[in-house]
């Protein structure tokens, strides 16, 4: 195990505390799918999570990040989870819209991760990834004819934070930090284009256009972007997901 960057630790922390938060928005509609499909789908997605995060949390404890901080010991803005999670989603059509954009998108930051203390774990995460996503995206493309309006105004309240959370486009091979220290293999730019790409591929045949949507592709600026929270803004979990999250209310119930 060598040592990370600042901007590694950072990096990974993101994508561990969105997958920690997708777990909670997973659990949360568990019960509310239109089908028991979508119950038993989220039910499985919930653990699934869980699995990544303890898997992530002991790198990340190996960087020197304190156990009870990382399961939850902190403040609600000391979480670096997507923006698109911070609040449950008011509908079936946001909560497909949001829970897949970001669990592609934390897919794709692992993904990336090119770095000998990932070595067989992004594959085994990539795994479950892949039938989480086809659930999702299955769901998505079905509503893009169903219901497009709704989709459409999901998608561009989503997106802004979504791209954020893969990074500026103006991280590209020059100028992405993590790729000129070799964490990654490839920068922010080239995942928002990959991302991008997929989406306009799910929804192609419906009638919901991409390019049609109401959101600035280029944004966010180097200026408002906080690097270790990829995101824009102070917004943040809810003091109540945040207990939750730790068990803070059972805590005395743990075993160790």
């Amino acid at each position: 195990m060598s040592e990370w960057s600042d901007e590694a630790v950072d990096y990974v922390q993101a994508v561990a505390d969105t997958k920690l938060v997708l777990s909670q928005r997973y659990a949360e509609w568990m019960f509310s799918g239109p089908v028991l499909e979508d119950d038993i789908a989220g039910a499985s997605a919930a653990q699934d999570e869980l699995g990544h995060v303890r898997q992530l949390f002991r790198l990340l404890g190996q960087q020197g990040r304190e156990d009870d901080w990382l399961e939850g010991d902190r403040t609600p803005a000391e979480f670096a989870n997507a923006a698109t999670v911070d609040e449950k989603p008011g509908s079936w059509v946001d909560f497909v819209v949001r829970v897949g954009l970001t669990e592609r998108a934390a897919w794709y930051l692992i993904d990336a991760i090119d770095h000998e203390d990932f070595e067989g774990l992004g594959t085994r995460i990539g795994q479950d990834e892949f039938f989480h996503l086809e659930f999702l995206d299955g769901r998505l493309e079905t509503m893009g004819d169903e219901r497009t309006d709704e989709v459409s105004a999901a998608l561009e309240s989503a997106l802004p934070e979504v791209l954020a959370f893969l990074g500026p486009a103006a991280y590209d091979e020059e100028a992405d930090p993590l790729v000129a220290s070799g964490f990654t293999d490839r920068p922010a730019s080239a995942l928002r284009a990959a991302f991008v790409g997929r989406l306009e591929e799910i929804l192609e045949g419906t009638a919901v256009d991409v390019d049609a949507l109401d959101v600035d592709w280029d944004a966010p600026s180097l200026d408002e972007w906080d690097e270790r929270r990829r995101r824009t803004g102070d917004g943040t979990v809810s003091e109540g997901d945040v207990e939750s999250l730790s068990g803070v209310q059972n805590a005395e119930f743990r075993m160790d």
